[in-house]
Order: structure tokens, then C-alpha cells, then sequence
């Protein structure tokens, strides 16, 4: 009980940071940062991809270092990268793929009753978050994106990931 009670002293003190203000360094990773790769920022629906190098095509155009999203199109034949909602480059799908097996997973009676009884549960608690003046609680999406250079072919090939769909995009540089 006494742990509880100075967890709680702590978080709640007004002069205390329980967290540092700037990040930890373990091993070239910070602390914390490692989820950008894996679900995006809250107010984007787009896995985030990181350049490191200017990438540049035959024209002499170029793609700066950054922080980018990757989007795929409706019709799945073009995945946009995108800086701050606007649209850089437009790179052609060679290959897409969809689970299917997690719809028939879906499809499962007992696996419905779960799936509605959670989202049962999730109404109360984003009702008392409402309350509270704290954003609704959503389920997270399992989103990534990867940038990989083949020095055999002398292309760049895009790996992109949202939920059940998988495509890989590639280009000349």
C-alpha cells in the first residue's frame, strides 16, 4: 500500500517529473520513439516512414530527409509519400496482399459475442473519459513502412503495412 501511495503522491505533485524532460539513450534508440514505426502519430491513418538519405531520381529531382507518410491509393495500384498532408512522390505497386484468414476469424460466432462486448466496454470507458475531458480510447491499428535500396538492381524497394493489407512499391533512383 505503500508503493501505491507515493505512486499516486508523485504523478499528482506539481514540482515532481516522474519522467525525464529530455529522452533516454539506450544503444542509438530513445526511449519512447520506437512506436512511430509501429503505429502512428493519433491524428494520422498513414504508417510513418523515415528517410535517412536525399533520394534522387533520373531528372534530378530529389527527396529531402525526413519524416514522411505513406499512403495507398483506392485503387491499390499507387502508394503516395506524403510530407504534411502533400503529396511528394507517386511510386507504382508491383505486388499486394491481403489476410484473410483474420476475416474468417471475424466470422466466428464466439469471436463476434468477444468483438461486442468489448466494443460494450469501450463505450463506458470513452463515456467517462467524454467526462473527464480526455479523447475516446480507439483501438490500434498495426501500421509500418520500410525503405530498402537493392545495389543489384539499383531500385528502392517500399514496404508498406496497414492492418490486414500489405504492398510493396518500387523505384529507380
Amino acid at each position: 500500500m505503500l508503493e501505491g501511495i507515493f505512486v499516486e503522491n508523485v504523478l499528482t505533485h506539481p514540482n515532481i517529473r516522474p519522467y525525464p524532460q529530455e529522452p533516454q539513450e539506450t544503444s542509438s534508440y530513445f526511449i519512447g520513439t520506437q512506436a512511430i514505426y509501429r503505429y502512428s502519430l493519433k491524428d494520422s491513418d498513414y504508417p510513418t516512414i523515415i528517410i535517412p538519405d536525399p533520394l534522387y531520381d533520373n531528372k534530378g529531382d530529389v527527396i529531402n530527409p525526413g519524416y514522411y507518410e505513406l499512403a495507398l491509393t483506392d485503387s491499390r495500384e499507387f502508394l503516395i509519400l506524403m510530407q504534411t498532408k502533400i503529396p511528394r512522390a507517386v511510386i507504382p505497386v508491383i505486388k499486394i496482399e491481403e489476410d484473410m484468414s483474420e476475416q474468417e476469424r471475424l466470422n466466428n460466432k464466439t469471436v463476434k459475442k468477444e468483438l461486442k462486448k468489448e466494443q460494450k466496454n469501450r463505450e463506458k470507458t470513452n463515456k467517462k473519459r467524454a467526462k473527464a475531458g480526455m479523447p475516446p480510447d480507439e483501438p490500434k491499428i498495426y501500421m509500418e513502412a520500410d525503405i530498402e535500396y537493392n545495389p543489384k538492381g539499383e531500385y528502392y524497394l517500399i514496404k508498406y503495412q496497414r492492418d490486414k493489407i500489405k504492398a510493396w512499391g518500387v523505384f529507380k533512383g
